[in-house]
Order: C-alpha cells, then structure tokens, then sequence
C-alpha cells in the first residue's frame, strides 16, 4: 500500500528553504561516470527515487561506489561487469528508471556496446527514444529492438566515428547521450539543433574538467573533437529549477513570505520573469530569491490588452515541467491565462481535480487549458485525489496547501521520485502536512 499525504491548508508559510541538487542533471553526471576508470566526485546530489536508483544500478554494475552523505558521492568505474549488463536482472532494473537510458551513451563510447530498456516513467505521454538511437547510429552503432522483453541492443564492434548530425528534436537526454558517446569517438561530431539547458551546460563543463574537447557550450551548435580517454573529476550540481520555481508559486498560492537560499539565479534563465508575469513579487538577492507575502496577484495581458498566454519551448524558453505549477498558481490571480503544453500531450489532465476544488479552468484540448483566476473570493476546497506525474504532483500539493479543509494526495511515490524530503521540509516553514 502507497503512502499518502494529508493536508490542512490555509496556513501561511514564513522561512528559508535551501533547493535540492536538479534531478535533470543528476541522470546525465551521475551516468557520465562511466566514461572513465579515475575518481568522479559529485557534491549536491539530490536525495530522491530516480537517482538512488541510478546510483544504486551503477553500483550492481560493478561501479566503485562511496556515499561520503546523501549529497556527496565518490565513484570509480575502473572494473565494469559487462556481462551484468546484459543480463536479466539489469533489464528489470533498469526498465524501472527512465534516466537508465542515460547510461548507453558512455557504455557505447568505452565499450562499444550496450543495452537500452524501452521507456517508463511518467503518464504523461510518449516518451521517444528516437533521437538517442538515430544519433547512435549516426555514429556507427547498429541497433535491433528485442520485442520479446522489450529492448533495444545496441552495438559498435569497429569504434564510434564522428559526424555531422541534424538532430529532429533538442531532445536534452537525447542530446546528453550523443554528447557523452561523441568524447570518445574518432574524429569530429557537430550536433546542430542540441539542447542548450543548463543540465546540457553542466555535462558539457564536467565532461571539459574531464579532459572532452567539446566547445559551443550553451549554444545550440556542439563541436565535439574525440579523445582516447578521460580523467577524474570533481563535479557540483546546480539547484533544481523546477523546485525553485515550485516554491516561487507556492509562496503566492498561500500569501507566504519565503527566501529561497542558493537558488542559482544566473542559470534560471527566463523563470523568474514567468512568474512576474503572473503579478508574483520576487527579489533577487544575490544568489537568494525573496517572495514577499502578497495579498493578491494579478495576471498581465500582452501590451495590445490580449490575454496572457504562457508556453513551453526548449532553453532558453519556458521549460514545460513549471507549466503545472504556473497553471494551479493562475487559480487564485485575478485575470486569465492560457497555458499552452507542446510538449506532452498527457500533461493537463490533471485540471480535473482542481475543478473538483473549485478551480475555474476550461480544459480546451490535451494542449491548452485556460485558467479564469479568482482573486481569491473563493479559496479552493480540500479533497482526496491521487497524483499522475511528478509535477502535476507537486502542482496539487500547493493546491492543497491553500485550500480550506483537509486534502488527501494518493499515490505520492510520484513526488518522492523527483523532491527529496518534500513533507519534512515544508512542515519546517509552517505547513500542516503529514504523510499516512
């Protein structure tokens, strides 16, 4: 039986909360490991689900694995089991982890082979694996999908070449993955069309200390020079943006004053601005955030008086795992918004249950769903509700944490597989939640 959370809202929230380590970026360092037989420290590891898991398959796999503390790990890759990843029980394993796919590329790159489990995760929609695969191809692996269990084997008996690539979509594990298989290939790989996110940026930077030959970072153009080799390192993860923002919200949802500590502003991009349009308060000081307690926020209009509209794009626009957040924090603005996701087409339909709270949201199609804010004049109610994806989670947990009466969150194994100790943390600024 799955946990769940109750929760009394309507309690105003005062305090410094400190972001944990990004999930995003902690499948691609922590797989990047792999890529070489040195030392790899990693700080600022976020403690949750999907990375534990990853630590805990690299470990199976015969990596060298010494957890210093929950935010701080030392690993060596210097005696890989390659028969183990091949086998039976990696394939279970791994076919429980989404960001197990994340491990192919450096296994393709050292080894020349590799398996990749077809993907799980979220219900938010497909997950394509299409541009990891057709890049390792481009550069020379031979793939075949194994109906029987579910599996794409992948092989490079003759080395990895480099290339020119035209990727389809700035997948960003998809880029990860051709970026750590093209350090160690012969010759020059240029990937156009790359994702650019800060998690891109951190690999990129980590791979470089490493000894990778990779320039372009930040660009949406990589030129990566093969090497034979790469080094140890030490590497520290920025903090979670989508935290960040979850907490921006949370703090206007439940008229809350709160600084969010170390928050990495410079790599934030265009989140706070997201928020401001919104009518959401917020300082930078320094590397800390400050959201004032507000008793009201309005949504802007575009300049000519049209609605608001707020969508995803890839870095350095809007990045769709805050559209959740945005979406549940417009309830209680005054003013309207349309929030637009491209990218999943599952992703929305959680607005059912803030409807049953009260909420005033036309869901349009799978993509679109207009928010008609309320100011406030009718607090959202609580009800029992279950969780279906890691945001739309924590999207309901701030609903929860405003609305009058108790709340039951069902199925949070969800939020516990990308925010480490999220109860325990909040109960520290004020909030009535407890886990059942």
């Amino acid at each position: 039986m799955s946990s769940a959370f109750e929760v009394r809202g309507g309690n105003r929230l005062k305090g410094e909360i400190i972001p944990q380590g990004a999930k995003n970026e902690a499948l691609q360092i922590i797989s990047a490991v792999m890529l070489t037989s040195e030392k790899v420290t990693i700080h600022n590891i976020p403690d949750i689900v999907d990375v534990n898991l990853l630590i805990e398959l690299l470990g199976d796999a015969g990596v060298k694995v010494n957890r210093i503390s929950r935010d701080k790990c030392e690993f060596q890759a210097d005696d890989i089991d390659l028969a183990y990843l091949q086998g039976a029980d990696f394939k279970k394993k791994s076919g429980r982890l989404r960001g197990s796919v994340m491990i192919a590329g450096p296994l393709l790159a050292r080894f020349g082979k590799a398996l990749i489990p077809k993907p799980g995760g979220d219900k938010i929609g497909r997950r394509r694996l299409d541009t990891h695969i057709i890049g390792f191809e481009k550069l020379g692996a031979r793939f075949n999908y194994e109906s029987d269990d579910n599996y794409f084997r992948l092989e490079a008996p003759g080395g990895l070449k480099g290339t020119y690539m035209l990727l389809d979509e700035p997948s960003v594990t998809g880029t990860a993955n051709i970026v750590m298989a093209a350090v160690l290939a012969q010759g020059i790989t240029t990937i156009y069309n790359a994702a650019c996110e800060p998690y891109l940026q951190q690999l990129c930077k980590m791979l470089n200390s490493m000894g990778a030959r990779i320039t372009g970072v930040g660009s949406n153009l990589l030129t990566i020079e093969g090497v034979t080799s790469l080094g140890g390192c030490q590497h520290t993860m920025l903090p979670d943006m989508i935290e960040i923002g979850s907490f921006i919200g949370l703090a206007a949802m439940t008229q809350s004053e709160l600084t969010i500590k170390n928050a990495g502003v410079e790599s934030l991009g265009i989140i706070p601005e997201k928020f401001r349009s919104l009518g959401i308060q917020l300082e930078i000081r320094g590397n800390d955030i400050y959201i004032p307690s507000q008793e009201s926020y309005e949504i802007q209009t575009f300049l000519d008086g049209s609605i608001l509209t707020i969508a995803d794009h890839p870095w350095p626009g809007f990045t769709p795992d805050l559209l959740s957040i945005v979406l549940v924090v417009a309830t209680q603005a005054k003013g309207s918004v349309m929030i637009h996701q491209k990218m999943f087409e599952s992703r929305l339909f959680f607005v059912d249950k803030l409807i049953d709270m009260g909420a005033q949201i036309v869901l349009c199609d799978p993509h679109r769903a207009v928010v008609i804010g309320l100011g406030r004049q009718h607090p959202l109610r609580g009800i029992t509700m279950s969780s279906p994806d890691i945001r739309a989670g924590v999207s309901l947990l701030i609903a929860a944490l405003s609305a009058e009466g108790k709340s039951t969150i069902q199925n949070i194994d969800q939020i516990d597989r990308g925010y480490q100790y999220i109860d325990e943390r909040l109960r520290n600024l004020g909030a009535d939640i407890k886990r059942v």
